[in-house]
């Protein structure tokens, strides 16, 4: 059985589901991705703030090589990880759910495809001056 379905020819670049800017988020869901050259942990991030995202999820990867570790130690300190695993260079999946931060992210395309990047992080205590609403009335004073 043949079916016609409009558009299924086309590839699909609707690039605006990739969301871009400041977020709080919380830990969905964190895996370990082992690869040879560049392992990773793949991390899915519940939208909190700002309201017109909540709901929406985010995913994104950090690396594990030793050139990257630098922001895997930025995010799992700004997102309130356990001092004492961090201080004993371990990270356990199951204590990352749940943990809370604000993460700044962008969008790269390459070949075609559209890549998340976790640009920054902060703690979430540090909602209210880094969110969008409060950093347009800086702007508007």
């Amino acid at each position: 059985m043949k079916r016609h379905i409009p558009g299924l020819h086309f590839e699909n670049r609707n690039s605006d589901d990739v969301l871009e800017g400041v977020f709080l988020v919380r830990v969905e869901r964190a895996f370990y991705r082992w690869h040879p050259q560049r392992p990773f942990y793949s991390i899915r991030f519940g939208i909190l703030e700002p309201k017109e995202h909540q709901g929406q999820s985010l995913t994104g990867r950090l690396y594990c090589t030793p050139r990257a570790l630098w922001k895997l130690s930025w995010f799992l300190r700004d997102f309130g990880y356990d001092p004492d695993l961090l201080g004993r260079d371990e990270v356990d999946q199951r204590a990352l759910f749940g943990l809370q931060g604000i993460v700044r992210t962008s969008r790269t395309i390459l070949n075609g495809r559209c890549f998340l990047n976790l640009d920054g992080f902060a703690p979430a205590a540090d909602w209210e001056e880094l969110s969008p609403s409060a950093t347009s009335t800086v702007h508007e004073r």
